[in-house]
């Protein structure tokens, strides 16, 4: 199933775009979940969020929601990887609210951290055997060939490698055993205006099904499995389009 989501759900600009203009800040996520299958929750990169508040995430969208989480920078960027136990455990203790919610935890590493498949690994192994993880390698060592033993995973399940399209047809994406990735796409803001993304550009059309074409937006976040969204829609979806 290949899940179509964007990086974030809560920007000013898509209010009147993507938002019904009278619709309170506070019902977003119900509008979006009912139109997406999946979200990237990009703020727990800077600051992670309190158990309480994955757990209402939970309580606010369909059964079948998708929710992809990235992993605090204390790790990736301020840890680089070493001392991995707290961290993840840490997080988990949280973001774990989300239940069968949670979708793929994104590790994005620093693009001045070379390839060091044993730190990797050592990472990935703090994360139990249901928690699927993403991988955003981002020095260019790690898209050479002797560290895309780490792409295998050892026979555990986790999610990998993920990168930007361009990035995968220069260097081309290392094998990999995973069964599912995560595709991000750009260009999220603008580093001369810093403009907010594009709001997705379907309207108020609900989330597809086996009848309907599915969304399309800019500034994506696309955990992949192996299935596509073929069943019936969910209960939770709205019926035709939404007024507004």
């Amino acid at each position: 199933m290949i899940l179509v989501g964007t990086s974030g759900w809560q920007y000013r600009d898509w209010r009147g775009r993507f938002y019904p203009d009278r619709l309170p800040q506070r019902l977003w996520l119900e509008h979006f979940a009912a139109r997406f299958a999946t979200v990237e929750v990009n703020n727990a990169f800077y600051r992670l969020p309190e158990r309480d508040t994955f757990a209402a995430w939970r309580a606010r969208t369909p059964d079948d929601f998708c929710v992809t989480v990235k992993m605090s920078r204390y790790l990736t960027h301020i840890k680089r990887l070493r001392d991995p136990a707290e961290p993840v455990a840490r997080f988990l203790g949280r973001a774990t609210a989300l239940g069968d919610r949670l979708g793929p935890v994104l590790l994005q590493l620093p693009p001045n951290l070379p390839a060091d498949p044993d730190t990797l690994d050592a990472t990935l192994r703090r994360f139990p055997a249901d928690v699927r993880v993403a991988v955003e390698p981002r020095h260019p060592s790690w898209w050479t060939p002797p560290p895309g033993r780490c792409w295998n995973g050892g026979g555990r399940r986790w999610c990998g490698p993920t990168g930007w399209a361009g990035r995968w047809r220069r260097a081309g994406a290392p094998p990999t055993s995973a069964t599912c990735g995560c595709t991000r796409g750009g260009p999220g803001r603008t580093p001369a205006t810093g403009a907010q993304p594009s709001p997705p550009r379907c309207g108020g059309s609900p989330r597809p099904s086996e009848t309907t074409k599915p969304c399309t937006s800019t500034s994506t976040t696309i955990p992949v499995a192996r299935r596509w969204s073929t069943r019936s829609p969910s209960p939770h979806w709205p019926r035709g389009r939404a007024d507004g």
